[in-house]
């Protein structure tokens, strides 16, 4: 998807880019996170990702962000591989988002360092972790989508789909 096809597809809410990061371990990544304007919702643990900024591509989008996240430049990015629709509050702001998410693939990285979080980010964020899909199977942790461990399968044993999936439950989270 071009940046034109991006910009003129009528919709006017916020666009977002997310990551699916696996290593060699075939691990994914998740961050650990909270909401610092409603603490009664708890800790979830979510792919990286975050908004697109205007004329940007999901693709640069989701890199930014892996980075900003982070700290990972080097990472392989991969093409779209789920889009999905999501309407959720966080940090006492309202978001109706599309987001496109990006398979990619990094080196062994032992420690998830932040390269540049924005203040309400750094009040949400407690770290990182590398998941295997047992691990992730076997808990019971919330994680951003809601539906990771259903669709995460394919992508950890390198069956990438044809065209992007529409993951979306349309439910608020």
């Amino acid at each position: 998807m071009s940046v034109r096809d991006v910009e003129h597809d009528g919709w006017r809410g916020r666009r977002a880019a997310r990551v699916v990061l696996l290593d060699p371990d075939r691990r994914v990544l998740l961050l650990n996170a909270s909401d610092p304007g409603h603490p009664a919702k708890g800790e979830w643990w979510e792919i990286p990702g975050g908004g697109q900024d205007p004329g940007e591509t999901s693709e640069v989008a989701a890199a930014r962000e892996l980075y900003e996240e982070t700290g990972i430049a080097d990472a392989e990015m991969g093409p779209c591989v789920w889009v999905q629709h999501a309407r959720f509050t966080f940090g006492g702001y309202v978001f109706d988002q599309k987001e496109r998410v990006h398979v990619a693939w990094c080196g062994r990285v032992d420690e998830i360092r932040p390269a540049h979080l924005e203040p309400l980010e750094a009040l949400a964020f407690k770290g990182g972790r590398w998941w295997s899909l047992d691990e992730l199977r076997a808990s019971d942790v919330t994680t951003l989508p809601v539906n990771l461990r259903d669709h995460l399968g394919d992508l950890v044993e390198g069956n990438l789909p044809d065209a992007p999936i529409d993951i979306g439950l349309d439910l608020p989270y």
